[in-house]
């Protein structure tokens, strides 16, 4: 269990965990110098881990680095002094945190009266400093935690309090190592031996010696050479533990506090993101745009608070925001970007770093640049702050009717392939790819899909049919191709739809070619199937046939529109079946290769590279393939050519 030291300044902290775990934390010549913490001090026994703060308030930076990812505050008050002004900010920060466990340490008890009239006022000056406990704890979650009186020098109370943390921490068990890895940095070193090291609080995840994990933002490789957790070493470290990591493939210089190690897939440093924000009751209402002193994981840096749906949050009320980065305020070498995912708590202090303005947690990593506030919007940012991620899921896929990327979901919320699986049959979505839909969306789309078949007949009933391509844009524009692909397979397959050659229709709907048409094609088609990948022009038809060049250009388009043969170039016709076996060489080179290029295909094909050229860019037209430079990646199936 790791527990938080809490309190003012020189109430005794760093005392106290020395007496309960023999280890003094202040290790800075400063700190030896001035008697003082300055920075962040660990120390650990077989079954606590201890983070020791600085209390003074210029401080509190240094505080909060170690306060996220903690799982019990030690709130120390000293019974001469009482309750003071750190005391009450720590307090609220540890509300704001979200830690709901905790015990208060009223120390040097020894010293909190005058020697004359010790026993007399020893007992007086306890009672009244419990009192003045009680009221501060009062409506806050540690309102109920035990108060235990000890004097760290002698001894007194010490074993009591130890034997308490000790129960809480049998009681709590391991925390989940569900998602991938992350620590937060709070220390970074060199040892020899070693090399690099940083050590942190394990967020999420498991790790273990030779894993390849990221430093971010900045986006390193590394490799972890060794680990130690609770200072003892070990094999494998997972989420809730405090772990050093001697990494290789990064130096000391590259590393800072407020970077995270992450598993590789978690590497998404953000400069936004929707979050839902409290004020403390005893501040001030918190304004739209506001600058702010942004404070998660171990990280410290300005921000600006835009509110979504209201003006201002009144002092102890909540509200959906959006945090912005300062574009000036992080490192230069990893420009303004940080590290968070959804669920990550956050501190909020005023401009100057004066004092605790309120605080929060994260919910989208992912935010929309537009209708921010919409009704639709705030209803997503209420399910996102549900802790089931399930209420989420759910209305994202009822809410995206072109399906929402279940990948962007996953990583906002660091869920494993397996959670998210088990999520999806959960709600019964429908998946396709790495999209995913709701099942009465999915239904909608079907029906939209044949409203538009029926349109298009209705509307041009000289048509064979619709292209594939356009028949999903008129489906719903948005629909990626594998979606629309799985929507048309079922009626596809159950007869809904019929498909001639590259045109899908309904199945009662058939076009006729006059008999004119069909004899005179049946009589030109050969001349376009002796070369079917280079058949001749119009004008030449016209020349080889002495049909008028009119006349064979009008029956061309007349059959293209039937479906049996395809404009691949101005007055260039290729047959259905020709375009059909070119689909599947293309398919065939992406396949191959990644890609097709005109050489290639060319080199498959025979004939000119001109013509090649002409093939590809009619792929491209119609949305069969999609040019990337100078070559053409596979967007469609060639199947969808019959």
């Amino acid at each position: 269990m790791i527990i938080g030291t809490a309190g003012h300044i020189d109430h005794g902290k760093t005392t106290l965990v020395k007496a309960l775990t023999g280890v003094d934390c202040d290790r800075l010549k400063e700190e030896k110098a001035r008697g003082i913490t300055v920075d962040l001090g660990y120390a650990y026994t077989e079954k606590l881990g201890f983070i020791d703060v600085p209390g003074h308030e210029k401080l509190i930076h240094n505080m909060l680095a170690g306060a996220t990812g903690i799982d019990f505050a030690l709130l120390v008050i000293a019974a001469d002094d009482g309750p003071m002004p750190q005391t009450r900010e720590h307090l609220e920060i540890i509300e704001l945190l979200g830690i709901k466990r905790g015990a208060v340490a009223l120390t040097k008890i020894d010293v909190a009266i005058p020697q004359g009239d010790f026993l007399r006022g020893a007992v007086n000056r306890k009672n009244e400093v419990k009192t003045e406990i009680a009221e501060l704890l009062a409506g806050t979650a540690l309102a109920d935690a035990p108060i235990f009186p000890v004097a760290a020098v002698s001894g007194e109370g010490i074993a009591e309090l130890r034997a308490h943390l000790e129960a809480a921490a049998a009681e709590q068990g391991e925390r989940m190592a569900a998602g991938g890895f992350r620590l937060a940095i709070d220390r970074c070193f060199t040892l020899s031996g070693a090399g690099t090291v940083v050590t942190g609080t394990a967020f999420a995840g498991s790790v273990k010696v030779g894993d390849q994990l990221l430093l971010t933002p900045p986006n390193k490789p590394v490799r972890v050479r060794s680990l130690r957790v609770q200072d003892a070493p070990a094999e494998s470290g997972h989420a809730g533990q405090r772990i050093a990591l001697a990494l290789s493939g990064i130096e000391k210089s590259e590393v800072d506090r407020g970077q995270w190690i992450v598993a590789p897939g978690l590497h998404a440093p953000v400069r936004r993101f929707d979050a839902k924000i409290r004020v403390l009751s005893g501040q001030p209402a918190l304004k739209h745009w506001t600058q702010v002193h942004l404070h998660l994981g171990a990280e410290d840096v300005p921000a600006r608070i835009a509110l979504l749906g209201a003006d201002e949050i009144a002092p102890g009320c909540e509200n959906w925001a959006q945090i912005a980065v300062d574009p000036g305020a992080s490192r230069s070498f990893y420009g303004r970007e940080i590290g968070a995912l959804a669920g990550d708590r956050f501190i909020l202090r005023d401009a100057a770093a004066r004092h605790t303005i309120g605080g929060g947690i994260v919910l989208d990593i992912f935010p929309p640049s537009r209708r921010k506030s919409s009704p639709e919007r705030l209803a997503m940012l209420a399910s996102l702050a549900d802790a089931n991620p399930a209420t989420a899921l759910q209305r994202a896929a009822e809410q995206q009717p072109a399906g929402f990327d279940l990948a962007t979901h996953a990583l906002n919320r660091n869920l494993d392939a397996s959670t998210l699986n088990a999520l999806c049959q959960q709600l019964k979505l429908k998946v396709v790819g790495a999209t995913a839909f709701a099942p009465s969306r999915w239904l909608e789309l079907e029906a939209r899909l044949l409203a538009a078949i029926a349109a298009e007949h209705e509307r041009a009933p000289d048509l064979t049919g619709v292209e594939r391509d356009r028949l999903r844009r008129l489906t719903l524009p948005t629909l990626s191709r594998p979606a629309f692909d799985a929507l048309l397979a079922t009626p596809l397959a159950d007869g809904r739809i019929a498909q001639t050659n590259a045109w899908l229709h309904l199945p009662e709907h058939r076009v006729q070619l006059a008999a004119t048409d069909r004899d005179l094609w049946q009589t030109l088609k050969p001349l376009l199937a002796v070369e079917p990948y280079a058949p001749p022009r119009v004008r030449d038809v016209a020349k080889a046939t002495g049909i008028g060049e009119d006349t064979v250009r009008a029956l061309f388009k007349r059959i293209a529109r039937h479906g049996d043969a395809w404009p691949v170039a101005h007055d260039h016709y290729f047959t259905a079946e020709a375009i059909a076996d070119l689909a599947r060489k293309v398919a065939a080179l992406n396949q191959r290769d990644g890609c097709a290029r005109a050489a290639s295909l060319r080199d498959e094909i025979g004939g000119g590279r001109k013509v090649a050229i002409h093939i590809l860019e009619f792929f491209d037209r119609i949305g069969y393939t999609r040019r990337v430079r100078d070559t053409h990646v596979s967007r469609g199936t060639p199947e969808q050519f019959g």
